[in-house]
């Protein structure tokens, strides 16, 4: 220990290397009476003073063995510690510095070796006295060795002495007065053996002055012998008070009033106990989130990836427990680090969690400070906080965050930036997300199945009530997944004690029930006391906070919950000027995490309990009906037209369209009747028509009840529903009020008028489906004169040449209806694509026309691709299933009787979905006995045909083609099945209808005395077989020419029956080949002539 004063002051100089104590050093000693001046009025000296029983060098010097000796047992630090304070006396100065070379070489003096060397800006002194009185105070075996001189100092100090408390006052008043910095260090460990005093030498009590607001207290990881003794730079002991040295020595030439903790950097933190500040315990129902655990101990602690970290989602979405999970991870497995939560609810919380901090790390706050959060900001910034994580939890708000303005300053203005201080925020919004970690964001989604599944379990109290999968599924299911409303449903479950399937029942029921258990409040000791723990009532906040700050995105969150919560197209949604404006209203919402983008970049999604708690947050601003009329007005002006180039669109938008106005039955505005014509004209065109009806009453409805009959917008509105109503079967109530539309217009508007040529044009076509072939015939021929003004491929040209085609095809003329079709189908070749709805509507009426016409290879070939074309349809659509039924049939008369079969029966189960006396469904299971009776399936046409002609007795007159055309083939069947009485009954019944509604000529009328006068042969009434087809052939004769098949075969049927007759071998004739194969020809020909007007395409609601 050479040069160095046991009594006195020495002033230490930076050596070259440690362990270098040579007489060479540059020491300068002062006696034990000499203080020197420059110590006292310079700031930058260090002062190392020894305890009791200690010695200037002794007491600081470390062996480099030093760790090895750590190993020892505990009992040899307590010898060494006895043996330290036996009352033995002191040693003298020379034998203080004698020692050999090599031990003086092994040592370090680190106030002199290293410190004097690290902070060459100071001054580094020790000092000695004479502490002989520590053999009084602990009581030596030769207790009389304390002599008098010594027994006052024993005395003062005593607990309670009068002395001694004098002394503390006045230290403390100059402490005060000169502004004096004080920083404690505790013993962090203790040594065993050491009673009363947790093990340690000098208690907590006794190591600190107790002035909180100018005293710093930390704890360095060292038990009494170590914490003094530094044998390497890197060492806890040495890092810690050189950083507190380096510290003090930068603010001691300052003001008191300058911040105590300055920003600075140094080699190192000072690594202490760590301190905790965690308002929550461990959430010990935590579940699952390990993947996004790990990813925050990969970026913030094992690989130091970042520093600042920002976990976002949706409120409710367990973004606090996942931080609260991870502080306590970070404790167990990362000991050194401190860990601190803030709430960022409000300036308030905020500032009560900093001092809080403050308490806990005893951070001295400056008297003059008023600002703690300051302090500790500074505090946290230093070397002295060593490691450490800072939670900010419910980072939300903008204006507490960042300040209201420029001017105003927020709570970031006190987060620490620290070479070795972590920061974890919480938030619901993506772009306070992204200005506080910048692109280290990671997103907390809802839970899995199975984390659901097993945070639900341990939720309840009856375990046993998640057996049951399908309900437990439909549970978390109903809640999104989301744990905030999983911990509320199994709290109301708890307390209620109510199975899972009746907690489902209450949530499904209405949107007020659903409400009313998302809103109800519960107890959890995992979130803040006061706060609102309900599912609702946390995004109805932040529902509150984005309209006081950002109403361009309150409107559009308010407009999306008027519509369905998912695939939400950018196209439907309000914009604003300029355009960015709408996008940063997106912006908010999707930073909220409130909306979603899908991958397509043109569509958004909404929670779908997020949707519901919007509805009640506009509903509790009183808003709702504005809100209503608002969308109304904004849908009625972009739902597209029914025109088939919108097609993509009306379907993106009906799901949201539809719940609108589902939900809006009682609003009394023009806007939401012009969106129910809209929606319901294309859902007809989309083949939806049972719904188009429903949407397309309601206007005409609402506006038949305001408006005069007269009304444009009202005569509209009743021709679309007329329209709905012919696609839907429902021809009188089409007929009917088509019929007064008509009336209304013809007194009103011109001859060429365009509303009026289209209201005749679709009476025409109602007249056609209602059997009043002549009628239609008549109107369609005034429309189609009209419109020849009109220039070749003008669309309304061409739908009503298609429609006149339709009815000279009914009536019997056939080839005119070929030719017209022909042309259309040619022209529209031109101008649309191939897959346009109307090129395949008259493709499909010209197939129909070639069927009538017995080509049948060219009726094949055309409504095969017709068929492949309408595969783009929804498989129910109308006219997919129309044109599946005509090829069918296209089928059987090609011989090809098994495909027709399966075609039939597949169309005949789609339209089950039509009510039992729709005319598509009666004419698809026709089609199919037809098929049934080819495939020699005779019993099962027998009773599908019964079932048809039973249910169009009631709805069909007596003279409708349709009702005519089921009796015709009823009969074929009967007569297949050997039931010829049967088959003779409704033959006749055929025969006098078409005798009073069909000319004479009529070829329908023709063939069914031809049919009827084979049965009475048949069932052995010669005589008036032989009259009847006498008739036909006098008839035939006027009709038709010498050649023609029908007249030829009349005759030769005649000639037979009357040979037959003549030679009496009746039986022989009923048995020949040639005469029943020609006969049954017959009947066949005659009914194809009555199916002729049946054959239709059932989209054509998209043709007028």
């Amino acid at each position: 220990m050479p040069g160095v004063n046991r009594i006195g002051f020495t002033e230490l100089a930076s050596t070259e290397g440690a362990g270098d104590h040579s007489p060479g050093s540059k020491r300068v000693k002062y006696g034990s009476s000499f203080i020197p001046n420059s110590l006292i009025l310079t700031y930058d000296s260090i002062i190392f003073v020894h305890g009791l029983r200690g010695h200037p060098y002794r007491t600081w010097a470390s062996s480099k063995k030093a760790d090895n000796e750590r190993a020892v047992g505990s009992s040899s630090w307590r010898q060494k510690f006895k043996s330290r304070f036996k009352s033995t006396p002191p040693p003298s100065e020379s034998s203080s510095t004698q020692g050999s070379t090599s031990s003086r070489q092994q040592e370090i003096f680190w106030p002199e070796d290293y410190l004097a060397k690290d902070i060459r800006e100071a001054r580094v002194w020790t000092y000695g006295y004479n502490a002989d009185v520590i053999g009084g105070l602990f009581k030596a075996n030769n207790q009389s060795s304390v002599s008098d001189s010594n027994k006052k100092p024993i005395e003062t100090l005593e607990v309670d002495n009068e002395v001694l408390d004098n002394i503390h006052e006045q230290f403390v008043e100059a402490v005060v007065e000169h502004g004096i910095r004080i920083h404690s260090f505790q013993e962090g460990r203790g040594l065993s053996g050491m009673k009363g005093l947790n093990e340690k030498v000098v208690s907590d009590f006794s190591s600190k002055l107790g002035l909180p607001k100018i005293e710093t207290i930390e704890s360095i990881d060292a038990n009494h012998m170590q914490m003094a003794r530094c044998n390497d730079r890197s060492s806890e002991s040495y890092r810690c008070i050189a950083g507190v040295l380096k510290l003090l020595l930068k603010t001691a030439n300052r003001d008191t009033d300058l911040p105590l903790w300055p920003v600075t950097q140094v080699d190192a933190p000072c690594s202490t106990t760590a301190s905790y500040c965690i308002p929550f315990r461990r959430n010990r129902r935590f579940i699952g989130r390990t993947k996004k655990l790990k990813e925050l101990e990969e970026k913030l602690i094992i690989s130091s990836h970042c520093q600042e970290l920002a976990l976002v989602g949706l409120g409710g979405v367990g973004k606090t427990q996942v931080a609260l999970q991870f502080a306590y991870t970070v404790k167990e497995h990362w000991p050194e680090y401190s860990i601190f939560w803030a709430p960022a609810i409000g300036a308030e919380s905020f500032e009560q969690a900093y001092r809080d901090i403050a308490t806990r790390c005893s951070i001295a706050l400056d008297p003059k400070e008023e600002d703690p959060k300051e302090s500790v900001r500074r505090y946290l910034e230093s070397d002295v906080a060593g490691k450490w994580l800072l939670i900010i939890d419910n980072a939300d708000d903008e204006e507490i965050l960042f300040g209201e303005s420029s001017d105003s300053g927020g709570l970031t203005d006190y987060l620490p930036q620290s070479e070795y201080g972590l920061t974890l925020f919480t938030t619901r919004h993506r772009e306070i997300a992204v200005s506080l970690a910048r692109n280290e964001v990671v997103e907390v989604h809802e839970m899995d199945q199975e984390e659901a599944e097993t945070f639900l379990k341990e939720s309840l109290t009856q375990k046993e009530m998640v057996h049951d999968q399908d309900d437990t599924t439909e549970l978390l299911d109903e809640l999104a997944f989301l744990p905030l409303a999983i911990a509320q449903a199994a709290a109301y479950i708890n307390a209620m004690q109510i199975p899972i399937p009746e907690y489902l029942s209450l949530l499904r029921s209405t949107e007020q029930d659903t409400v009313s258990l998302l809103s109800r409040e519960f107890r959890d000791d995992t979130r803040y006391k006061n706060s609102r723990n309900a599912v609702a009532a946390t995004w109805l906040i932040s529902f509150d906070r984005i309209r006081r700050s950002e109403p361009d995105a309150a409107d559009l969150l308010s407009f999306m919950s008027c519509l369905q919560h998912k695939a939400i197209p950018r196209t439907m949604l309000p914009s604003v000027e300029p355009a960015e404006r709408t996008v940063h209203a997106m912006g908010i919402l999707h930073a909220y995490a409130f909306v979603t983008q899908r991958d397509d970049g043109n569509s958004y999604d909404m929670h779908r309990l997020v949707h519901l708690a919007t509805k009640v947050w506009v509903d509790k601003h009183g808003a709702t009906e504005a809100l209503n009329e608002k969308v109304a007005a904004h849908l009625a002006e972009i739902f597209p037209s029914e025109d088939y180039a919108n097609q993509a669109i009306w379907r993106e938008y009906f799901p949201h369209a539809l719940q609108f106005l589902r939900h809006t039955q009682t609003l009394d505005i023009e806007a939401r009747y012009d969106l129910c014509k809209h929606v319901g004209n294309c859902l007809r065109v989309d083949g939806r028509v049972g719904e188009a009806v429903v949407w397309l009453s309601e206007c005409f409805l609402w506006r038949q009840g305001r408006y005069p009959e007269d009304d444009p917008e009202r005569l509209a509105s009743q021709h679309e529903l007329a329209r709905a109503y012919l696609v839907d079967g429902r021809v009188k109530e089409a007929v009917g009020l088509l019929e007064q539309v008509v009336v209304i217009w013809e007194k009103l508007l011109d001859e060429d008028n365009p509303d009026r040529l289209a209201a005749q044009h679709l009476l025409a076509g109602a007249y056609l489906v209602d059997g009043q072939v002549e009628a239609a015939v008549k109107l369609l021929e005034q429309v189609v004169a009209k419109k020849e003004v009109l220039r070749e491929d003008h669309p309304e040209r061409l739908v009503s040449q298609h429609a006149l085609a339709m009815a000279y095809k009914a009536n019997g003329h056939v080839e005119k209806a070929i030719k017209l079709l022909e042309h259309v189908v040619a022209i529209e070749k031109k101008v649309l694509t191939e897959d346009h709805p109307t090129r395949l509507a008259s493709q499909h009426e010209l197939a129909m026309a070639y069927r009538a016409n017995g080509q049948v290879k060219q009726t094949l070939k055309l409504l095969e691709h017709v068929v492949v074309k309408k595969k783009v349809l929804n498989e129910k659509h109308p006219s997919r299933l129309a044109s599946q039924h005509e090829l069918g049939n296209a089928y059987e008369a090609d011989g090809q009787v098994e495909a027709a079969v399966e075609l039939l029966e597949h169309v005949v189960a789609k339209h089950k979905v039509l009510k039992e006396d729709h005319p598509n469904r009666l004419s698809s299971q026709h089609e199919l006995a037809r098929a049934y009776l080819a495939d020699g399936q005779i019993k099962e046409a027998v009773k599908l045909l019964e079932h048809v002609v039973a249910i169009e007795k009631k709805v069909l007159r007596e003279d409708h083609p349709y009702r005519l055309s089921s009796q015709d083939t009823l009969v074929r069947a009967y007569k297949a099945n050997g039931q010829v009485k049967e088959a003779k009954k409704v033959l006749e019944h055929i025969v006098a209808v078409k005798e009073k509604v069909l000319g004479e000529d009529h070829p329908d009328r023709l063939a069914s005395q031809e049919r009827l006068a084979v049965v009475y042969w048949k069932d052995g009434l010669a005589k008036e077989a032989i009259k009847l087809l006498e008739q036909v052939i006098a008839i035939q004769k006027k009709a038709l020419r010498e050649d023609h098949p029908d007249r030829l075969r009349s005759e030769r049927m005649l000639l037979e029956m009357q040979a037959e007759q003549r030679s009496e071998r009746k039986d022989q004739m009923e048995t020949s080949p040639h005469s029943s194969d020609e006969w049954e020809t017959a009947s066949s020909d005659g009914e194809e002539g009555s199916q002729s007007s049946r054959a239709k395409d059932d989209g054509q609601g998209n043709r007028e």
